[in-house]
């Protein structure tokens, strides 16, 4: 899938002198229509930037469903049921993820007017905590799966400790 992908983040300031006066039904017709404008102007720099993570984010699944289909034909080489002495890995906890991912976008595309919701008070502060709640979730997810990993070991090492002070 080949798209262009650039998001345009310069708006232009246009004045342009009314007739009559600054609080007629001309002056406000105009002002909401620029405000309108304004307005659909941000939500085509936020389509384009979306429209780019999407692109990332299609490519990172590709990238996994390889390493899936890859991992899959190295487990039926090595036969089913078999398992190797040596500390287990811990289990992922990317398939919640995955679907926590899929349920949003599948609820952002339901939604007949996403754009003009308007309990969205700032999309920009929304959206940024909402990324620095991402980013914090996969810094703990990281960290928890480093534990498990240390306690597999640990257990795998005290395993060995036993097997040695028996013989």
């Amino acid at each position: 899938m080949a798209c262009r992908l650039a998001a345009s983040s310069s708006y232009t300031v246009v004045i342009i002198p009314l007739r009559t006066s600054l609080y007629s039904q001309e002056a406000l017709r105009f002002y909401l229509w620029i405000k309108r404008m304004k307005d659909l102007e941000k939500e085509k720099d936020a389509l384009w930037s979306g429209l780019e993570i999407l692109e990332k984010g299609r490519l990172w699944y590709l990238q996994r469903l390889a390493e899936n289909r890859a991992l899959r034909c190295v487990e039926r080489r090595n036969g089913s049921g078999i398992h190797h002495k040596r500390p287990a890995e811990a289990p992922s906890c990317l398939p919640t993820h995955i679907q926590r991912v899929n349920g949003s976008l599948g609820s952002i595309m339901s939604e007949p007017n996403v754009s003009s919701n308007p309990c969205l008070s700032d999309p920009l502060a929304d959206s940024d905590l909402r990324w620095q709640n991402t980013v914090l979730t996969q810094k703990v997810s990281e960290k928890n799966r480093q534990i498990s990993v240390l306690e597999m070991k640990k257990e795998f090492l005290l395993e060995e400790l036993e097997d040695l002070q028996a013989c």
